[in-house]
């Protein structure tokens, strides 16, 4: 369905919404650009499962197998097979949802990370490591996975081949290090990250991964080389910044942010040059919008949002023609 842009935003050249109704998010484009797989959550009695769409809205179907929760799907092996890590094998209920006793937490699962045909078929377990491991994305000439685990004690960043074999970690200051994507090139790889500097802080951070969560209310984006090397920071804008994904050009950094209000729940979309420079917003809803991906050809970007919502809080998948302002 074609919906027209927010009133300033100006990279979009139109506007299509791909799924109606439920929880729909992390979207992610095949490397031919036709398709998306992402996690879809059908209403509040059924958990995160993984699915496939066509980037014309056509052709919807589940690719998981309906156990348990999954999340951070991604296609390779030429679109015909899929990566993504599912709770199943540890339950195959729907883990129980985050107590905010504690305020805002994000849980982390025992997720195992699994790859499959298209159709589901030929599931293979990839890591089994105790803990989380998830939001694996692939380098773009196809041969390591770059991923988040808490295998070693921390939320860190490694790399492996396809095969899980070859693992190294990249990052490992404490603290969260997560959501990585490496740049056009492969040389790069962009993350979110928080690191606690104050006792306090440390003392908090530890207690929550203790108890499997972590409080995601402060992110900075943080680049580095793919081999871990030259760690650095990009934004300091305050709030939570998450979901960074590089943009065609490799000089620029899409991400979500709530910089602007961090109490708030309106996230818009962003962009900033790799040294921190040149900070842009994209998105201009007074929804949530996040998880921002570009199309292999950079005409298109896929991202979720609250936007034309039936119901309060439903996020739904859009795909924006992209444009860019002469001005």
């Amino acid at each position: 369905m074609s919906r027209a842009p927010e009133p300033g935003e100006r990279f979009f050249a139109g506007l299509r919404q791909l799924t109606f109704g439920g929880q729909n998010a992390e979207a992610y484009f095949s490397r031919n650009g036709t398709q998306l797989i992402f996690q879809r959550q059908e209403n509040d009695s059924t958990c995160d499962q993984q699915y496939v769409i066509n980037v014309n809205g056509t052709g919807l179907r589940r690719v998981s197998n309906g156990l348990g929760r999954t999340t951070c799907g991604y296609f390779y092996g030429g679109d015909r097979r899929v990566l993504y890590s599912s709770t199943f094998e540890h339950d195959a209920k729907c883990p129980p949802p985050p107590d905010f006793s504690q305020g805002y937490v994000w849980p982390l699962y025992q997720y195992d990370i699994y790859t499959s045909a298209l159709d589901g078929s030929d599931l293979v377990r990839i890591t089994s490591t105790p803990g989380y491991d998830a939001e694996a994305t692939l380098s773009p000439d196809g041969t390591r996975w770059v991923f988040t685990s808490v295998r070693d004690g921390d939320l860190d960043i490694y790399t492996m081949n396809l095969d899980s074999s070859d693992v190294r970690r990249l990052t490992r200051d404490l603290g969260y290090d997560g959501g990585p994507f490496f740049s056009p090139d492969g040389s790069m790889i962009v993350y979110r990250s928080w690191h606690p500097s104050t006792p306090e802080e440390v003392a908090d951070y530890q207690a929550l991964l203790g108890q499997g969560r972590v409080r995601p209310s402060r992110m900075e984006l943080r680049v580095m080389n793919a081999d871990g090397s030259n760690q650095r920071q990009v934004t300091q804008l305050g709030g939570a910044n998450f979901a960074p994904y590089f943009h065609p050009d490799g000089k620029r950094i899409i991400f979500a942010s709530n910089h602007k209000d961090p109490r708030s729940r309106n996230f818009d979309l962003y962009l900033v040059s790799l040294d921190g420079s040149g900070l842009v917003q994209v998105s201009t809803s007074e929804e949530f919008d996040g998880f921002p991906m570009f199309s292999p050809d950079g005409k298109q970007l896929v991202f979720a949002s609250n936007r034309f919502g039936s119901l309060p809080g439903e996020t739904n998948l859009f795909v924006a023609d992209w444009v860019e302002p002469r001005d």
